[in-house]
């Protein structure tokens, strides 16, 4: 789960796929004019959220969004089916539809133009890394005595550690 914040200070969240991360973030891809796009634009700080509800655990990422280089956009777009690169083409994420047939006919036409030829990155698509500042990691326990664990960047670029209360 990815949560932003928008120019007016209102907040939102929704599920993203995480598509991998590396020593400098977690990597995820959007459509650049999409609500999160345009959140993250105004305000680069977000949030992540992990949660195995089952396990009673969760993990919360507190970091910086920043958009990734269009060649390691083209890389993973490249990696897709089909389907979903024409599926980046057609769809104005976050942007008012007036039906779905509408939206499958745009895809047809997609199909058509695309026929027999490799599809290109989208120039309005690509992906963001999410620079963390803090980890925290919570284990449910009985009687709501929590493991709760705290890992933050200090200001030397260390990580501290924090057990925190419940």
């Amino acid at each position: 789960m990815l949560s932003t914040v928008s120019p007016a200070g209102v907040p939102s969240q929704r599920t993203v796929l995480l598509k991998y991360f590396d020593q400098n973030g977690f990597v995820f891809f959007t459509n650049y004019g999409s609500r999160k796009a345009q959140h993250m634009e105004g305000n680069a700080q977000v949030s992540m959220l992990f949660p195995w509800y089952g396990l009673e655990r969760q993990l919360a990422i507190v970091g910086t969004a920043a958009k990734i280089s269009a060649a390691e956009s083209l890389k993973y777009f490249s990696s897709r089916p089909r389907g979903n690169q024409l599926g980046a083409w057609v769809s104005q994420q976050s942007q008012i539809i007036s039906s779905r047939q509408l939206l499958e006919m745009q895809f047809e036409k997609m199909k058509e133009k695309f026929r027999n030829r490799e599809i290109p990155l989208p120039d309005f698509w690509g992906g963001y890394r999410v620079k963390p500042i803090s980890f925290e990691f919570w284990q449910g326990r009985p009687s709501r005595l929590h493991d709760r664990f705290l890992y933050a960047l200090d200001r030397a670029g260390e990580w501290e550690i924090m057990r925190l209360s419940p």
